[in-house]
């Protein structure tokens, strides 16, 4: 993959943005052809790849009826104008990380990830078994758009540094970029966070515009080429335990289908969650090595008192959310029970099974 040929295609953004028009699904011939965008670069692996399959399954499920035709960003609307575009119907669909929408409202960080939140799997168990759904459908109704989870990265890395961060003085005046309420996070520690899509981190890192950043882990941040630049990659990371991605869907036009089309692009979105889950999992390790071996990056976990110190403001800024509105207040207040309820379930099951599993296996 030629990082180029992927970074490029998010320039002209804004003067695409112009471009989108409200207007119908063209429909000719039974055919209904609809507009999914997306905050991704063209042809992106794992996220971009990701939106794809989501577009080509509905279209394949469908026999070719609805045919989804698939945007990167830049080319129909810039990345942070995707919301926009499908609320207003200038498109149909988008794939994105609905925490990008918190200017909209602050909730929409608890679909995609918090500080502090919810693994992969308990972010699924929130909103499929804990009431996280009903309350994304209300979110939602307030500007006319169905979201549904769409893919998961697991845990991520905590980013990439010109130097090790060795204490919380280290990220004083620090320019990183952080989107969600990770990026508030930040600010509360003395850092300057800077909410930046995917294809412009590359370039803002060359600029010095930014001094660090996150994305997603190995097999994402080396298709992105941060190692050519940075050389520290700390862990782990604590703005996004397991990171939904996300389909919205104009509400008019979902109302427009009939409830087996609706069931089916559910399915749809529902087995991007396991696929695109698989895909970070199967490709980390290898990308991890890849850029240890070749590319000589060194790991650092964060310093004790730095995740402390990370910790204590993670909790007060997800909280402040609960400040906001009722709707906030009730989201946060859903997301905190939930937490506390599986919170001692995780440590039984998988946490405590990979720490035996490692000391059963090391080498003696």
């Amino acid at each position: 993959m030629d990082r180029r040929s992927f970074l490029k295609n998010t320039a002209g953004g804004a003067a695409a943005a112009g471009a989108a028009t409200l207007a119908a699904p063209a429909i000719a011939q039974d055919t209904i052809v609809v507009k999914m965008v997306t905050t991704w670069p063209k042809n992106f692996p794992g996220l971009g790849a990701g939106a794809q399959r989501v577009a080509d399954r509905i279209t394949a499920c469908s026999g070719g009826r609805i045919q989804v035709n698939l945007f990167a960003a830049g080319e129909l609307v810039p990345a942070f104008e995707c919301f926009d575009a499908v609320s207003t119907g200038a498109a149909e669909m988008y794939h994105g990380a609905d925490y990008y929408w918190q200017g909209k409202h602050k909730g929409y960080n608890f679909f995609t990830a918090v500080p502090l939140g919810f693994t992969a799997q308990e972010l699924q168990g929130w909103v499929h078994w804990g009431g996280g759904r009903e309350l994304y459908d209300e979110l939602g109704d307030q500007f006319g758009v169905k979201g549904f989870l769409a893919g998961n990265t697991g845990v991520q890395m905590g980013g990439w540094f010109r130097n090790p961060i060795l204490s919380t003085d280290d990220m004083k005046g620090l320019k990183m970029r952080m989107p969600g309420l990770g990026g508030e996070v930040l600010r509360q520690i003395g850092a300057n966070a800077i909410a930046l899509p995917g294809g412009e981190i590359f370039p803002a890192l060359q600029a010095g515009t930014i001094d660090a950043t996150e994305w997603v882990g190995p097999y994402n941040d080396m298709a992105f080429g941060f190692q050519k630049i940075l050389k520290n990659y700390m862990y782990p990371g604590f703005h996004e335990p397991g990171a939904g991605l996300n389909v919205g869907i104009n509400m008019g036009w979902w109302n427009s289908l009939d409830a087996a089309d609706q069931a089916m692009i559910e399915a749809c979105c529902t087995a991007e969650n396991d696929i695109m889950m698989a895909e970070f999992t199967a490709r980390n390790g290898a990308a991890l090595e890849s850029l240890i071996q070749n590319d000589g990056v060194q790991l650092h976990a964060f310093p004790e008192d730095v995740w402390k110190a990370i910790a204590e403001a993670s909790e007060q800024v997800v909280a402040d959310v609960a400040n906001d509105d009722d709707l906030g207040k009730r989201i946060y207040d859903s997301y905190f029970a939930f937490r506390t309820s599986v919170m001692p379930w995780t440590e039984l099951s998988d946490q405590a099974y990979t720490m035996y599993r490692q000391r059963a296996l090391a080498p003696t």
